[in-house]
This record gives structure tokens, sequence and C-alpha cells, in this order.
């Protein structure tokens, strides 16, 4: 048996960046992850404002120094079209630049920096049962110890563990999508191509299929596609899939024609979950454990580091003593953000919100305050587009046709 102010499950970038804070607050963490590291998962575009949670946690420098692909932006094609938004370029002050990142190497490189820091973390450790009654949480792990904690952090990502446990999963209001995605090793020379930005691309005839294309540093890149599934299966085995929908676009088909596919095709359906509550006593639910929308804008890393760096916060006062309302510091703080994300995520499969980023006449003003969301900004309280983002994006659909 162990005692410790805080167990956080799972080591991804909520865990990390919530157990480092945690740390430095003097509060004695503990992390288990039921995987070993490296492992694959997407989520690989930061958004700028990660930058941001990062250096709050000692963990900005050591990413800046991995060789990671620099990005300062996000590029949109359709059909011939294309525009970009310069994330040096928002309303929002601060960070205007991030990086394009293979996760598996990336949430290795943030966990191992915070071990280095003093935090215990173990891997191919799996959180069994939770038992809330009483002061303390006890927490059984599957090879049967038990950890005594004041209080648990749900950093699971899509494993989702205390929602299950506790039975907080609810329906999502987005209507299901599948994705298929891969790495490549992309050969790309077209000489226009701007690899310092992620290029998203809309389908030429239904507007509700697109594909992310995410360059990394290493001459390879991620490549997916989004949509239901009854538009994207074509009787075809998952590559052949991810290939016939990718070369539907003309754009990503000139770019990769070059392109090898050596690696394996996954796939993944039914992502986006919305729970009861983001908190409750002694727990609070991070990142995809909490909420998960779509990977459309890049919002669920940017979310998942921000509801880290809000909660941890909370936390550690909460155990040095203090009176925490949960609810109004942390829960409704974060939902400004991802409800500001819902609206746009929202927007673009219901073709308004492409309809504005497609949109020539663009006002100088509202591209500054479209990028600022665009660069994960989606707490800054004095964009109208954050704090009144439903009657904004509708006006700006407005002034756009």
């Amino acid at each position: 048996m162990r005692n410790v102010d805080v167990l956080v499950v799972g080591a991804g970038p909520s865990g990390a960046i919530a157990s480092a804070i945690l740390h430095k607050n003097g509060i004695k963490t503990l992390v288990v992850d039921k995987e070993s590291f490296p492992r694959f998962v997407i989520g690989e575009s930061l958004l700028s404002n990660c930058m941001t949670y990062l250096q709050e946690a000692g963990l900005l420098k050591v990413v800046e120094n991995a060789g990671y692909q620099y990005k300062n932006g996000a590029a949109f094609s359709w059909g011939e079209r294309y525009v970009y938004f310069d994330f040096c370029d928002k309303s929002t002050p601060g960070f205007g630049t991030a990086f394009e990142v293979k996760r598996a190497e990336f949430d290795k490189l943030l966990i191992g920096e915070v071990a280095k820091q003093g935090v215990e973390v173990l891997f191919d450790t799996k959180a069994c049962s939770f038992d809330f009654d009483g002061e303390e949480v006890k927490v059984v792990l599957e090879n049967g110890e038990l950890i005594r904690a004041k209080f648990i952090i749900d950093a699971s990502g899509y494993a989702r563990v205390l929602p299950k446990v506790l039975d907080l999963e609810i329906s999502s209001t987005l209507s299901a999508k599948k994705a298929y995605f891969t790495h490549i090793e992309d050969n790309i020379s077209e000489p226009l191509y701007d690899r310092d930005k992620i290029l998203i691309t809309t389908h030429p005839q239904n507007r509700e299929i697109w594909y992310w294309l995410i360059p990394f540093s290493d001459g390879t890149c991620s490549i997916g596609v989004v949509g239901e599934d009854r538009y994207l299966n074509l009787g075809l085995d998952d590559k052949e899939t991810l290939k016939k929908n990718v070369y539907d676009a003309p754009m990503l088909k000139r770019l990769l024609k070059d392109a090898l596919w050596n690696n394996a095709v996954r796939n993944i359906s039914g992502y986006s979950k919305n729970v009861k509550t983001l908190q409750g006593d002694k727990f609070i639910l991070l990142g995809n454990a909490a909420d998960f929308l779509d990977p459309v804008f890049s919002s669920g890393v940017t979310i998942a580091m921000h509801s880290a760096f809000i909660g941890a916060k909370c936390v550690a006062r909460k155990i040095k003593g203090e009176n925490v309302d949960f609810k109004v510091e942390y829960e409704d703080e974060l939902m400004i953000g991802v409800n500001a994300f819902r609206t746009y995520v929202e927007g673009w499969y219901s073709g308004v919100f492409q309809d504005v980023i497609y949109a020539k006449n663009k006002n100088i003003k509202i591209k500054r305050n479209i990028s600022s969301i665009l660069a994960g900004y989606a707490w800054d309280k004095s964009n109208p587009f954050v704090t009144r983002s439903d009657e904004a994006l509708k006006a700006v659909y407005g002034y756009c046709k």
C-alpha cells in the first residue's frame, strides 16, 4: 500500500502537464498508465496555445530542442481554392507558433521529462477499481497494490476510466464520424507547398468529408480522412479506402503523387463523447476523458492541456486546504473554450464555417479573431468569437455571403 496526495490516471499530455504542475506545488503525485510508452496515437498538430501550458509545466524547452516540425498556421483547400491563417497574426497575445509531432515520441518525451522532475510514473499499470467512500479514494491496481489518494485526476483519454466506472458517459450531440489515417513517406516536391502549416482539405463534392495532412520534420506526414462511414466506406480494405478518398481531392492527389504508403492504415469511429459532469467528489476529468469533439481543428490536445493546467492548479489548492468550487473554477471555465470550439466544429460540418473560411472578402479584424480560435486561444474572453461564438459565426457568415 502507498499513500499519495493525487493519483493521475494516464500519462499522455494532460497527465504529464497536470502532474508536473502538481509537483511544482509540492503535491505528492503518482501517475499510472496501463500502456507502455511509446505508443501510437493521433492528435499530432499542436496549436500555438499549447506552448503556454508546456511552458507553465516546465516542458517547453525540451520540446523546442527535440527537432519537431515548426508550425506557424493552418491552410485550407477546397478544389483549387487555397486560404491560410497565420497564427502570429491573431487578436490574442501569446505564442504564434507550435510544432507538428509524432505523438508516440512526443508523449514519451513529456512524461519522461516529468519523471526527471521527480514525479513517480508507473507504466503497464492499470487502475482496476475505485472506492470513493471515506476521506480518501482507495484504488486497486492490476497487480493488487492498494493506493490511497486524496484526489483522482482522470487523464486516461479515450479509455475514459472514471466516466465508465461512475456511469458519467452520455451521447454526443455531434453525429458519428469515422476516420481513416496513417503515416506516409510523402515525397512532396510541389515548390509552393508550405510545410510550416497543417493542410485541411474539403472534399470537392461532399463538404462533410475532409482530410488532414500534417507534415513531420523527417519527410513523412500524417494523412487522414474524416466523414460519416456511409460516405467513406467503399467496400475496400482500410488502406485502399484511405487512398481512394485522398485521391478524390485534386490538391492532395497532386501533392502526394509520389508518396509511399508503407504503413498500416488505422481507423477510429464514434470518438465524439460527452459526460454528465467534469468533476465530482475527489475527482476531475481531463481532456478526452471528459469531452472530445472532433479532430478538425486539432482542438483535442489543446483542450487536454488547458484542462490539465487549470485543473491541476485547482487540485493543488484543494490539497493545501483551500475551498475550491470545482464546478465554477474548473468545469465552467473549461467549457468556455470547449463550447467555442463546438460552435466551429458544428459550423464546419453544416458548411457555414467552411463558407467563412473560404470567403475571399474576410474583414482583417474578423480574420484575426478567427485566427486566435484556430491557434487555440478559445478561452480569450475579449474575443467575441469565444464569448458569443454562435452569434459571431452567424454574423460573419452573413457578412461573407
